[in-house]
């Protein structure tokens, strides 16, 4: 459906359920794709049938919180596969269990560097590079509960929320400069940690990350030139 031949795609969490898909299906639309992960050993999932016509470039043990790590990986990323067109934020985190008065100092912390620092981080590092090109886009994976708050949620809802903010703000910042910053809103997406949670819930109900990833390339799409500042509810049946 989308072809992305020549154009470079980033994705952060590219080890992670949503990542992966991400990742897997910018390839199989030809794209230029560079994957990050905090740890070592997780991209080998990119074989040659994933790979089909696309380049990858993993690039491991990268520490996103580390602005020199990700200033090197971006030259390295612009020399291996050219000028940055898409990133995609795929880090994130989900806690719950804590009415907001018991809410713990390390839990909310967890939350905001995993949900909020992620995307200020990514933006830091990719946005700079993206407007000497006068184009790009930049695309963050909230969560439906960023409109809502629910009970035993607070700092999880609050992260995403406090998300959505910047998205909205970086999109009225950036629009001038064509590039276009919107989110995706999933509900519960079928992983099998949620199964595994969930055991008496029903998983055909929830949305899975391929699913969420086509909509994902939309946005990194020419087709979506026109929207920005938008957060896509991606809930499921």
């Amino acid at each position: 459906m989308f072809d992305f031949s020549n154009k470079v795609i980033v994705v952060t969490g590219a080890a992670g359920n949503l990542g992966k898909a991400v990742v897997t299906a910018a390839l199989r639309s030809n794209g230029r794709v560079c994957g990050l992960d905090h740890k070592t050993g997780r991209l080998g999932y990119v074989t040659q049938e994933v790979l089909g016509q696309g380049t990858f470039l993993p690039i491991e043990d990268i520490d996103i919180n580390d602005h020199g790590m990700i200033r090197e990986a971006v030259k390295q990323i612009q020399i291996s596969l050219g000028d940055i067109d898409v990133v995609v934020n795929t880090i994130g985190g989900f806690t719950a269990g804590e009415r907001v008065h018991e809410i713990s100092t390390e839990s909310w912390q967890r939350m905001m560097a995993l949900n909020v620092h992620s995307v200020l981080n990514a933006a830091a590092a990719f946005i700079p590079e993206m407007e000497k090109n006068k184009r790009g886009k930049f695309i963050a994976v909230g969560a439906r509960a960023a409109l809502n708050g629910g009970a035993k949620m607070g700092s999880y809802a609050a992260s995403k929320s406090a998300m959505l903010r910047l998205i909205e703000s970086m999109a009225a910042e950036l629009k001038s400069a064509n590039i276009q910053v919107n989110c995706v809103l999933p509900g519960t997406i079928n992983t099998p940690q949620n199964r595994q949670a969930m055991p008496n819930a029903d998983p055909s109900n929830w949305v899975s990350p391929m699913e969420i990833a086509q909509v994902v390339l939309f946005l990194a799409s020419s087709m979506a030139d026109v929207i920005t500042g938008a957060a896509i509810p991606v809930y499921g049946r």
